[in-house]
């Protein structure tokens, strides 16, 4: 389940509770033709410093002694916060970092965290007190129990924190990938002006799809970091019936790659009053299938249809005449179709 983005402001006590409560679940179908590989993290290479309102540790403490490694720190390894550095007088040093599952590799970037008190105010709200979008900061924070919450692109968790009288290394288990869609027809790429992609949670082959896009208007060769599971790919080549509907699987620390085949080919159409003359102006166009649904209207000299293969009808009205022409479709064939007015 996805977790919302928050400005920098407060977030309502019943909210951020059930967030504490959400963890993502993977699911279990396989998108065909999809491949995975590891995941070439998006994102700026220097991540921004952080927010104003705290400030980012030096690397030694004032007094020259780095802090003793904190509870479960493994001295050399390659995790970050190893050793954390010595707070100022009054705060506990926090150091937080994410990982793609349990066993997964450290999130080196792309990261967004903010940490919360655990007590609400009197508005019910929950205040933000630190936040930062460097792969694994380090926070100087008063004793006492926080919320710490990362997002990476769709994916996020949030989990308790309470600090005492030691320094301490938390890490978050962020089960994310990132996905990649194109789409070809005939074996030849299709143009992001020309396709997008809708995203739902769940698989389309198992009855278990969302109504709402998870995201909507991707665009070919765009990586979307979204969290572990199944998700259903729907893929819309031009703007009438060249819809493909594909499920995909992303896996935690992975880059899915899946390309959706279109068989469809773009017509143009042209009124004329004898084969190869002008075409004519103000004219009314539907193309319809040969059972008399309606696949696409439009008015001009020569309207271009995306349409997936098959058998239709061209119908054109001009100064008050209405002729047609049966017309087939193949995909990969981009063609002209002549409709002479008699």
């Amino acid at each position: 389940m996805r977790l919302p983005l928050f400005p920098r402001a407060h977030v309502p006590a019943p909210l951020l509770a059930a967030m504490l409560a959400l963890a993502v679940l993977p699911l279990a179908a396989d998108g065909a033709g999809a491949q995975s590989t590891p995941l070439p993290f998006a994102g700026p290479s220097n991540p921004a410093q952080a927010a104003p309102g705290f400030v980012l540790p030096p690397p030694l403490a004032p007094s020259g002694r780095t802090a003793a490694a904190p509870p479960g720190a493994t001295p050399g390894a390659r995790e970050p916060h190893a050793v954390l550095p010595q707070a100022p007088a009054g705060k506990i040093t926090l150091g937080v970092f994410a990982k793609f599952g349990a066993d997964g590799a450290p999130v080196p970037r792309a990261l967004t965290w903010r940490v919360f008190a655990d007590t609400p105010e009197a508005s019910g709200a929950f205040p933000l007190v630190a936040e930062s979008t460097d792969a694994a900061p380090v926070f100087f924070l008063n004793p006492g129990g926080y919320i710490v919450h990362v997002t990476y692109g769709f994916a996020s968790q949030a989990q308790r924190v309470v600090l005492g009288a030691t320094s301490r290394r938390e890490v978050v288990v962020l089960p994310a990938g990132g996905l990649r869609l194109q789409a070809d027809v005939d074996n030849k790429a299709i143009t992001n002006q020309k396709v997008s992609f809708d995203i739902f949670e769940g698989s389309f082959l198992q009855g278990r799809t969302s109504t709402q896009p998870y995201y909507r208007g991707a665009l070919a060769n765009e990586v979307i970091q979204l969290p572990e599971g199944t998700y259903h790919v729907v893929s819309t080549y031009g703007d009438a019936n060249a819809v493909v509907r594909a499920d995909v699987s992303v896996q935690a620390g992975k880059l899915t790659d899946a390309t959706v085949h279109h068989r469809a080919a773009q017509i143009m159409l042209k009124l004329v009053k004898e084969p190869g003359g002008e075409a004519q102006a103000d004219t009314q166009w539907s193309v319809i299938t040969p059972g008399g649904d309606t696949i696409k209207e439009s008015i001009g000299a020569f309207p271009t249809f995306v349409l997936t293969e098959g058998d239709y009808v061209a119908i054109a009205r001009n100064d008050g005449k209405v002729v047609s022409r049966d017309f087939k479709v193949e995909a990969g064939k981009d063609r002209e179709v002549e409709v002479v007015r008699k």
